[in-house]
């Protein structure tokens, strides 16, 4: 049964794999056998973050390209394809958000994350994707959001994309299943990460409202989302395509509870 799980010999690549929930999702991969190719834009956080990978003793390297930049991602999918091996496992992980009301947001704005966190996916897809149908396998797992299926105030960008993200999430796996690739995807909930940490104390408005409003009662942890993504990147998954697995404690599962409930 451990077999099914096992990713050695294979070589994942990453995008947004300097930190955050990212770098939980390699670690995951790592952990379970995989060669992680990190991408990111900053050399300085990639230093970073290759140090933290080493020190835990995973086989890694990095790949700086910027995923909106359909050539600058061919020329370097071709080049690891080329210099380090085949890629067989894709996370789709860079995005970003803006918190602006809709009547406040500048159409530049809202273009810049529908171009990471939608088109970026796309186009790293594309290029992965056309040496996967070669081989005739593969595994793109896309990291969407709880915004794919729900709305919330000023995140009016981020939801269309990550909306459009469980689609297009569907549609890759309509198009290449027949040639033994699997195209799912992972909606995170809350997770403690660095970011949130500020919010993430008692008497906190909003830390309140999550713990109340999530059945498991907790914020997510990192390590959490290990798992989904082994799972998904893993011959488990084989007969598993077009999927968005929701890790979010159970928060789409029900329409929360009265604060004064126990």
């Amino acid at each position: 049964m451990t077999d099914l799980f096992n990713l050695k010999g294979k070589r994942a690549l990453i995008t947004g794999g300097t930190h955050g929930l990212g770098m939980a999702m390699a670690k995951g991969l790592g952990k379970a056998g995989a060669q992680l190719i990190i991408n990111g834009h900053s050399e300085g956080r990639m230093e970073n973050a290759l140090a933290e990978y080493k020190r835990e003793g995973l086989n890694v390297s990095s790949a700086l390209f910027n995923v909106t930049n359909d050539a600058e991602v061919k020329a370097s999918v071709d080049k690891i394809e080329k210099e380090i091996g085949p890629i067989d496992i894709l996370v789709n992980n860079a995005g970003i958000i803006k918190r602006i009301p809709i009547l406040d947001m500048d159409v530049t704005d809202f273009r810049e994350v529908i171009d990471v966190d939608l088109v970026a996916p796309f186009i790293v897809s594309k290029h992965v994707g056309r040496h996967m149908v070669q081989r005739k396998a593969g595994k793109i797992i896309n990291i969407c959001s709880m915004m794919s299926e729900l709305g919330r105030n000023t995140v009016t960008a981020y939801a269309a994309a990550k909306g459009g993200l469980k689609m297009l999430t569907k549609n890759m796996a309509t198009e290449w299943a027949k040639h033994n690739i699997q195209v799912n995807g992972i909606g995170p909930g809350y997770f403690a990460t660095d970011q949130t940490a500020p919010i993430r104390v008692d008497g906190h408005p909003f830390n309140e409202f999550i713990i109340n409003r999530t059945p498991a009662g907790r914020w997510g942890n990192p390590d959490d989302l290990a798992g989904t993504i082994v799972f998904l990147a893993s011959g488990a998954s084989d007969f598993v395509n077009g999927q968005i697995i929701y890790v979010d404690g159970g928060i789409l599962a029900t329409i929360g509870k009265p604060s004064n409930e126990v």
